[in-house]
């Protein structure tokens, strides 16, 4: 008698425990102890996956028997069924039909009648056909109760985002969880303060702040991220929560997919397929906030050797290349000698001019026209909420027209490309071009059509935008109220007032040297035009 080991295999998904008691792993596990008494199979041994799809092979139960299988250990494997060794027809049959018979393994399906000692099982294919089919069939009810959710603004993810926790009443619904949601609000506060996912990785690292990790686990909660860091933050962990969307109270579902229900690895899905519900739950972060991160993150800032940060980067804008400014200084150089020069002149002298400006001269300048704004809206805000939306229709409608007469004649012209390519196609049947003619063609047509509509859903758009009621003046005005007086510029300061800055080339001489500086703030309220005259800039630095 062989001494060789009777697997006893049982496996249970999600699926199988809808079905009740009777694919249970318990029920599994009498049948097959049962048949294996009855039929004299001994040294038996259970190996067991509960809660894993069939679909998938990537299972520690099954992975563990196929390694006694190779090590020449199993002599005799035994299933309920043979759904429960796997749902995809083509790895069950290979296993059943090559692997186990190079092995010398004899299968056992019990409730199906399958003993590969006894016969060929003529129906076993059709079997795991059907097997497979009902996988698939149940993929695509599951994807349309998900969609159904989705739509009704009910999240998929299995658990809340870091911040949040299940509503007790309806697991459905996420509440605010104080603890973690007050390190989130800290998390953009830092980051709109000027620190960067790295820097505020080290801080809270620094100040004992436990990671999402640490936190689920001390609440008894499995972490989404099993390999994550548990006593130090990563920037990837920081990165990931100024992204979220949730913590401005809307349900963000689709962010991945899979190519199909045989394949478990997920995949991210481009943002225009995320399904974005809004005002589902509390938010933890305001929309100003949010949108103030996202901007600052697009105009990543570097600090400089002295440590500090440059609150002008990314915001600076060459009045003749329409390049950026970049921050220029020696490493022992003073502040006062730090500046900013063209991009484009750095690179290439003959394309534009340096467009130099020290950065004590611009923060200045800026810092003037702010605190200048700042009292004139305080002073005078109906004139001043008059003024801005008359700017902002102004600048709007000139955009729009422009966007309008480009929109028509985009549509125009694929209308005429659809009348050419009809001509060309008779052209070609009547043999007036010959095919590889008609092929470079209308490929040529095609492609131009493509970009053409590409144009159109752009402009669409932004016409649409345009349109609607865009005012934001007031919000601009709740800014203002925040400050009595402006006496520093921080990235915060100048994200929130202003949404860039152009230098234009200096004129004259030293002795008589000015430059024009254009200051436009956000949401079209008013621009600001200052002059540096640096005879009296250099008089007070002398005098000082």
């Amino acid at each position: 008698m062989s001494d060789k080991i009777t697997a006893l295999y049982c496996r249970l998904s999600q699926d199988d425990m809808l079905q009740g008691e009777s694919n249970s792993i318990t029920n599994q596990k009498n049948i097959l102890k049962k048949y294996a008494t009855d039929n004299g199979f001994h040294n038996t041994k259970f190996y067991v996956d509960d809660g894993v799809s069939g679909t998938t092979f990537e299972r520690d139960g099954f992975k563990a028997m196929m390694s006694d299988i190779e090590d020449g250990k199993v002599g005799i494997v035994i299933t309920k069924d043979l759904s429960r060794l796997g749902r995809d027809y083509l790895k069950t049959g290979e296993l059943i039909e090559m692997t186990f018979p190079d092995y010398d393994v004899r299968y056992i399906a019990v409730n199906d009648g399958v003993d590969t000692f006894k016969s060929e099982n003529e129906l076993m294919a059709f079997k795991n056909i059907f097997n497979d089919w009902y996988a698939r069939d149940t993929s695509k009810k599951i994807r349309a109760v998900n969609k159904a959710k989705a739509l009704a603004g009910k999240p998929l993810s299995t658990h809340a985002p870091y911040g949040y926790k299940k509503s007790e009443t309806d697991k459905s619904v996420w509440v605010i969880d104080d603890e973690p949601a007050e390190v989130v609000r800290k998390i953009f506060r830092l980051c709109i303060e000027g620190n960067g996912p790295t820097q505020i990785a080290r801080i809270l690292t620094e100040e004992g702040i436990p990671t999402p990790t640490a936190y689920f686990r001390s609440k008894g909660l499995n972490p989404v991220n099993h390999n994550a860091k548990t006593k130090r933050w990563g920037m990837a962990t920081v990165s990931h929560i100024l992204e979220r969307m949730e913590y401005l109270g809307h349900t963000v579902n689709f962010k991945t997919y899979r190519k199909s229900y045989k394949h478990k690895k997920s995949l991210d899905n481009p943002k225009e397929n995320w399904l974005i519900v809004e005002n589902t739950h509390e938010p933890i972060i305001s929309q100003h906030d949010f949108d103030l991160v996202q901007e600052l993150r697009k105009n990543k800032r570097r600090r400089q050797n002295c440590g500090t940060i440059n609150p002008f980067s990314g915001m600076v804008y060459c009045a003749d290349c329409g390049n950026t400014l970049y921050l220029g200084r020696g490493r022992h150089v003073s502040p006062t000698q730090e500046h900013m020069m063209c991009s484009t002149y750095a690179h290439d002298s003959d394309e534009c001019t340096a467009h130099y400006i020290r950065t004590v001269v611009l923060s200045e300048i800026v810092l003037g026209e702010l605190n200048k704004l700042l009292t004139f809206v305080k002073e005078h805000e109906d004139e001043f909420v008059k003024m801005a939306v008359d700017n902002a229709s102004l600048i709007q409608a000139d955009e729009l027209k422009k966007a309008e007469k480009s929109l028509k004649q985009s549509e125009k012209r694929i209308a005429e490309l659809d009348r050419l390519f009809i001509k060309l196609y008779e052209d070609n049947v009547s043999g007036k071009i010959s095919d590889a003619r008609f092929e470079m063609m209308s490929q040529r047509y095609e492609d131009e059509q493509e970009k053409l509509k590409k144009t159109v859903s752009e402009l669409s758009a932004f016409v649409e935008r345009t349109k609607k009621k865009n005012s934001d003046t007031m919000q601009f005005v709740e800014i203002v109220k925040k400050y009595e007086k402006i006496t520093e510029l921080t990235p915060e300061i100048l994200h929130e007032f202003i949404e860039k800055i152009i230098v234009h080339a200096p004129e004259g001489g030293r002795a008589d040297r000015t430059q024009q500086v254009d200051i436009y703030f956000r949401f079209n309220v008013a621009t600001s035009t200052a002059i540096a005259d640096f005879r009296n800039y250099y008089a007070r630095r002398k005098a000082v």
